[in-house]
Order: C-alpha cells, then structure tokens, then sequence
C-alpha cells in the first residue's frame, strides 16, 4: 500500500479562513513538508494544533533534492501534508514537482481546498469572471517583461498576476504600454488582511498611483482585450503595428502572428498586407 499526498490550502492572511481540515490534516500526517518551517510553527500555534510527524522543509532552494526523499516516503505508506506560507501549493509555490513525481509513480494525491489569492482577487475585481487565466509573476527584466506581456495583449480572458509591491509600477506602466492605457484593472492589496484595499481603474492611472510607492502582498487583475474584427483594424495598422515589433527585435513571422493575435485576424490577413505595403510604391 503506498501512501498519500496531501496539498494543503493556508490562510493568505486572516487566521479564521483556515479550514477545518487543515487542524486534522496537521496531527494526522506521518510527514509535514512546509516552505517555510517557522511559518509553520505560528500556523499551528495560532490553530493551536502540534504535529505529530516529523517536520520538513520544502521550498524553491531544496525542492529538486528532496522531492526523491518525499516520494519515497510516500511509496512506504507515508502519509505526507504539503503546505506553503498562503494559498495553495503549487500555485506560484513549491508543489508542482512533488505532485508530478507521485502521479508518476501511481501514489494518490488529494487536497485540502483552502484561500486562494487569485480567486479572491478575481471576485473582487469587478471585471468579467466567466473566463480567465491566471498568469503568475512576470519577468523582473523589462524587455522579457514587455515580450512576456505581448504574448497576451489579445487575450480575450480576464488576465490575473502575481507582483511585488517594489516593482508594481514597473510593471503597470508595461501592461499601459502594451494593453493600452485606458485598459480596466484593479490591484488587490493584502487580502483579508487589516489593511486590505482594491484599487480599480484604467492602467495608466493605476500606474501613476502605483509610483507613489505600494506595500504589501499584491494581486493584479487585468481586463481581456476588446474583440476586434477586420472593419476595426485597416491594413495600414497592421503593418505600422508590425513594423514597431519589427523594430523592438522581433522577427517578421512572430510580428505578423502576435498582431493577428491582437487583432482578432486569421495571420494570412495581416501576411497578405505586410506584402502588399511592401509592394506598394
């Protein structure tokens, strides 16, 4: 019999959201693996619960190591309870590689659902939640940012991202840049915290607050792009929006498909009027 995997959800900052079954889950676990190990002990201390098995670490530094040494735990019947410092692991936390190497090797994984800072800040937005995709932490470098941002400017789904306070208006004035300045928003500060706040409205004014300086654990959810057919966007914009990715180092191929992209256009639209600018006098 081998054992289970057990994914834990942890409050993002209030206390009470923890779920009942995380208390049982803690004393009930042959193994804890925790990100960070002192996190956990204010966790259980707060919950008012002691673990009975043994407590590891499991974060980014030693999470390829130890991931084997867990596995086997598991393969020998172990009961092991994952939990990170808020939310849910996996979710931009350690997780992934754990969970993947135990349904490799047939062990079964289940989860405590708990609070999750991409849905909470999703239903707070106040922008379209029937569709969305959550993105994660953007590239600390600007010009991997503003690539990594450009690969989604036609995103029709509500956009959902991860950032840190010292870099949020970098990282606002890029999306203005690229999404366009009057795009909706709205940045959701420490979540179910004392000092929780939700700052709604267009991208360049959001920047503009932003560079005052922002604190705290942040979440940023971004309106889709507006649908846009053939009669919107002429074959001038096209090749004018093809020739600016042209001159920020991008190759004629991917130009032409992320403006398709943007646009809402089949490439061969925007292809075929590269071609002819190019023809034309």
């Amino acid at each position: 019999m081998t054992g289970t995997l057990v994914l834990a959800g942890t409050p993002i900052g209030d206390i009470a959201d923890a779920p009942p079954r995380l208390a049982e889950e803690l004393t009930a676990a042959d193994v804890v693996a925790a990100e960070d190990t002192r996190r956990l002990r204010r966790l259980t201390q707060a919950l008012g619960v002691t673990p009975k098995g043994r407590v590891v670490s499991y974060f980014e530094g030693n999470e390829a190591a130890r991931t084997p040494e867990l596995v086997e735990e598991l393969a020998g019947g172990a009961r092991v309870l994952l939990v990170t410092d808020a939310g849910m692991p996996s979710v931009s936390d350690p997780g992934y590689r754990l969970v993947a190497a135990a349904v490799e090797r047939d062990i079964r994984v289940t989860a405590v659902p708990g609070p999750s800072a991409v849905l909470t800040a999703l239903a707070l937005s106040g922008l379209p939640v029937d569709r969305f995709c959550f993105e994660g932490f953007l590239p600390r470098k600007a010009g991997e940012r503003l690539a990594r941002l450009r690969e989604v400017a036609g995103e029709r789904r509500t956009l959902v991202y991860f950032e840190a306070p010292h870099r949020l208006d970098d990282t606002l004035a890029a999306m203005a840049e690229v999404f366009g300045g009057e795009r909706r928003a709205a940045v959701c500060r420490e979540l179910t915290k004392t000092y929780e706040e939700v700052r709604r409205g267009p991208l360049a004014e959001l920047a503009a607050w932003a560079a005052q300086g922002v604190r705290g654990e942040i979440t940023v959810v971004v309106e889709g792009a507006p649908e846009k057919g053939a009669e919107e966007v002429g074959p001038e914009e096209l090749v004018r929006r093809v020739r600016v990715r042209e001159e920020a180092g991008e190759r004629r191929k991917e130009a032409i498909a992320a403006v398709a992209v943007e646009a809402g256009l089949p490439k061969r639209v925007v292809f075929d009027a590269v071609v002819a600018a190019k023809k034309s006098p």
